[in-house]
């Protein structure tokens, strides 16, 4: 008897240390200093391609269930979701420039005391990057959908400054900034010949 209330004692611990795990985040300060609202229920979910095209946006949409109130703040106002070690934040908050990224959350991760989110590519700067060639040859509406399709499978990464807000796009010459001080890391990216968060990201991710 003894031993099933240790193990019934043992799961609920387990549980609450899982729950602990969902943190969410109000506005970026709360972000900076790691003090967030705990959440247990929240549902994390890849949104399809499809929807992506159809309806704009990043690639993770963030919910509860039964609770139309709190699905509401998360879509909206929330500025940051940290689910275990993985966070994401909330492209409605995002502004590259003067363009928006569209709503629900894009992957992130601290990097060097910064933060680097993969999203689509806004802008002219950071479209020119992905754009399909076949997308300016034919130019119109039959162009702007072959360029919208494209958009929808291309990701870069963008750099989230903790102290100002601001969001740059990690493109060649952030990235030569970024590995200055990795010469075997700064070679090697030279010899790339893209910007997808593919090919940079990989190079991020060796600096954490």
């Amino acid at each position: 008897m003894k031993r099933w209330w240790l193990l019934g004692i043992f799961g609920l611990l387990v549980a609450l240390h899982g729950s602990a795990q969902q943190v969410i985040y109000a506005n970026l300060k709360e972000l900076v200093e790691d003090r967030g609202d705990t959440i247990s229920t929240l549902k994390i979910e890849k949104r399809s391609k499809n929807q992506i095209l159809l309806m704009g946006g990043a690639d993770y949409r963030i919910s509860v269930d039964d609770n139309p109130g709190l699905c509401r703040y998360l879509k909206s106002r929330c500025y940051a979701v940290r689910s275990d070690s993985t966070l994401y934040v909330n492209c409605k908050k995002m502004r590259y420039k003067r363009f928006r990224f569209g709503g629900w959350y894009a992957p992130a991760t601290w990097i060097q005391g910064k933060i680097y989110f993969c999203a689509q590519p806004v802008g002219s700067v950071a479209a020119s990057t992905t754009q399909p060639a076949d997308a300016t040859k034919l130019g119109g509406d039959v162009g702007t959908a072959i360029a919208a399709s494209g958009l929808v499978n291309a990701r870069v990464y963008y750099e989230l400054n903790p102290e100002t807000g601001k969001v740059e796009f990690v493109g060649k010459d952030k990235m030569l900034q970024l590995l200055k001080n990795e010469p075997e890391l700064l070679n090697a990216f030279l010899q790339e010949s893209s910007e997808s968060a593919e090919v940079t990201g990989k190079y991020l991710l060796r600096l954490k």
